[in-house]
């Protein structure tokens, strides 16, 4: 997305005082149904300029974050990942790598009535744009997460989705996922410090090698 699109964009926000109200927390946190529940209520939603949102930390930018990931007949477990390129959207995190695919829920998807649809919606929209998903695959949402201790993370909360799929057949559609492809969570976690701070969030609540999960 363009700059400009970006600057004219109306993004799914709610008060940041409906997550403090929720239960704050800073990280990662696995029950993610009761949050949903309570942030996806229509009476909370807001659909507001993204410009001016991106700078102010009294609202949250809800950003569902598509993991996919591989386990193959030998039992490794591999994660899809990418370099951000310089075209997308969120200037503060080119160049990061990412293990999580999504962006904002806009007013583009709000035709269906409803906060949780216009969210689902969402959802399927920018997996379709940043990638070709060929292979069947079985969903959870897995998390939230919320960093306040970034600057993109004070104005962002993030739904984590976590997606389990048969074969490795994903590749980037935008010229801006580089360097794209599954890679072992053993050779991520290794490097960790290179991805952003969502990534390393998700990977130390998700996929720690010293963790039973």
């Amino acid at each position: 997305m363009s700059q400009a699109a970006v600057d004219q964009e109306h993004v799914l926000v709610i008060p940041t005082q409906v997550l403090h109200d929720a239960g704050y927390f800073q990280g990662f946190h696995h029950d993610s149904q009761s949050y949903l529940d309570a942030l996806l209520r229509d009476e909370h939603v807001q659909y507001r300029p993204r410009a001016e949102m991106e700078a102010d930390p009294s609202f949250k930018q809800l950003i569902p974050y598509a993991i996919f990931r591989h386990r193959d007949a030998a039992g490794t477990v591999s994660l899809f990942q990418y370099t951000r390129g310089k075209g997308q959207g969120e200037q503060r995190l080119h160049s990061k790598r990412s293990i999580g695919v999504g962006g904002h829920i806009s007013t583009h998807d709000a035709d269906t009535p409803g906060s949780h649809a216009a969210y689902r919606q969402g959802l399927k929209r920018e997996i379709e744009e940043e990638i070709h998903l060929d292979c069947e695959f079985q969903e959870t949402c897995a998390g939230l997460i919320n960093d306040d201790q970034t600057e993109v993370g004070r104005v962002h909360l993030g739904i984590v989705h976590l997606f389990d799929v048969s074969q490795p057949n994903i590749r980037g559609r935008e010229k801006d996922l580089l360097d794209a492809g599954f890679r072992s969570v053993a050779e991520i976690w290794e490097n960790r410090e290179n991805f952003e701070s969502w990534s390393q969030i998700c990977l130390e609540a998700l996929f720690d090698p010293a963790s039973s999960r």
